[in-house]
């Protein structure tokens, strides 16, 4: 893929895809319930495609009408033992949480996904099923996919996260969900939420706290009846929303609406950090029933960065870090042009995405131009700096490739992005709505 900017101001109106997170969960929750679940803006992606798949597999009717998804559930226990082996491609998000649907099944079954996957880290969920009494095997002992899960019934967990994760603390809730037992998932910091936003429209017992030492617990009862709630509306993806906000914080004279996008607080941290870089952004048409979203107007203007401290740095890190850990290599990028030092901290999970995402944001924005140092957890980056063309490799990743894809637009000469197509792991359409604003 060549991008070449021509620096000309842009005002442009878009709807993103839906929220890819939302999206896995429409299709497991809908395959688990009573009853049939039609999911409209639902996310077409490599990622969610192989959840739909993976449960196809395992016997559930799923129709694709184009606009309309329609899940025929099957109930908490009238999954299908597969035949053959279960292929999460290069989904975390289905890997982690299907493991927890599966290990309370009644018949074994085996998961695993590509490369990336292969590599990324699952003993945080075998950990605490295996606590539950599940019996999951990383078939060559690595704590990594493929995983052996031969299905029991499981029992009570109370169990603390030494990270805030939302795939992990879903994993839990599923499967005390399908065991019909109870569990409880405490958390350093609030992890996104729709998964516990979406069993509640099914009719679980599930609820949220804030613990008197600032950690949050969900927790789910035993679960006797888990009912569909007919339809789902997924709203915007704001990741996918993230990258067009900042290409008009990037180009002078630019606006962007983006419509119908979702902003749940446990996902909006992309929000306030844009504030404190001095975005002129505002949200329109709000609408806060079950999963909150708005259109998301922002008008390019100078980046003041009223959110520095006493040192005059932009420091990005404690409980925000897990509602913006996507957008992360989005606002590296757009540290470059800030007139200050940002501080990315608190951060490491990074490490273990679909890439190293701090090695080869750190590699990838160096070849541009860029003044950054990748730490332990995060990043340092002196700006301004001016950005020129390179060749750049997103190793795979999805969030890299459109992160410096919108590092291009902004950049002086040409830039190649190899492996370009890496970017149909959640938003096909990408380059597409990129090029229109040129």
């Amino acid at each position: 893929m060549r991008i070449s900017s021509t620096h000309r101001p842009f005002r442009y109106e878009l709807t993103v895809p839906g929220d890819k997170s939302i999206s896995h969960r429409s299709i497991m929750f809908g395959a688990l319930a009573n009853g049939d679940t039609q999911i409209t803006g639902f996310l077409k992606s490599a990622d969610c495609l192989s959840t739909m798949a993976c449960f196809r597999a395992l016997g559930v009717e799923i129709e694709d009408a184009g606009d309309i998804i329609t899940v025929h559930g099957k109930g908490l226990h009238g999954l299908s033992a597969p035949q053959k082996v279960l292929d999460a491609g290069n989904s975390g998000t289905t890997t982690r949480l299907m493991s927890g649907i599966l290990a309370a099944q009644d018949f074994a079954s085996t998961l695993t996904g590509d490369a990336s996957i292969q590599k990324r880290p699952m003993k945080r969920v075998i950990e605490p099923l295996t606590a539950m009494g599940a019996d999951i095997t990383s078939e060559k002992g690595n704590g990594c996919a493929p995983l052996l899960i031969r299905g029991r019934k499981l029992h009570d967990i109370e169990w603390t996260s030494p990270v805030a994760s939302a795939q992990v603390k879903s994993c839990i809730l599923l499967a005390a969900l399908c065991s019909g037992c109870a569990a409880s998932v405490t958390e350093p910091a609030l992890s996104r939420d729709h998964s516990e936003r979406m069993l509640l429209t099914f009719g679980a017992d599930i609820r949220s706290t804030k613990n008197p030492d600032g950690t949050f617990t969900s927790a789910i009862a035993p679960a006797h009846d888990f009912t569909s709630p007919g339809k789902i509306v997924v709203p915007g993806d704001i990741s996918s929303a993230a990258y067009f906000l900042a290409a008009a914080m990037m180009i002078p004279g630019s606006e962007i609406l983006v419509k119908n996008v979702g902003i749940n607080p446990t996902r909006a941290g992309i929000l306030t950090v844009l504030e404190r870089m001095g975005a002129d952004i505002s949200a329109e048409n709000a609408n806060v029933s079950g999963e909150p979203c708005a259109d998301l107007r922002l008008k390019h203007t100078e980046l003041t960065v009223p959110g520095c401290d006493e040192n005059g740095d932009l420091v990005i890190g404690g409980e925000i870090i897990p509602a913006l850990i996507d957008e992360l290599p989005m606002i590296a990028v757009l540290a470059t042009k800030l007139p200050c030092r940002t501080i990315i901290k608190d951060a490491a999970e990074l490490k273990v995405k679909e890439s190293d995402r701090i090695a080869v944001m750190t590699e990838n924005l160096k070849k541009m131009g860029a003044d950054i140092e990748g730490t332990a957890d995060g990043f340092v980056i002196n700006g301004p700096t001016r950005l020129h063309g390179a060749e750049i490799d997103p190793h795979l990743d999805h969030r890299i490739a459109m992160s410096l894809a919108v590092a291009a637009l902004a950049a002086e000469g040409e830039t190649v992005i190899r492996d370009a197509d890496c970017v149909n792991i959640s938003y096909p359409e990408f380059y597409r709505e990129l090029m229109e604003l040129l």
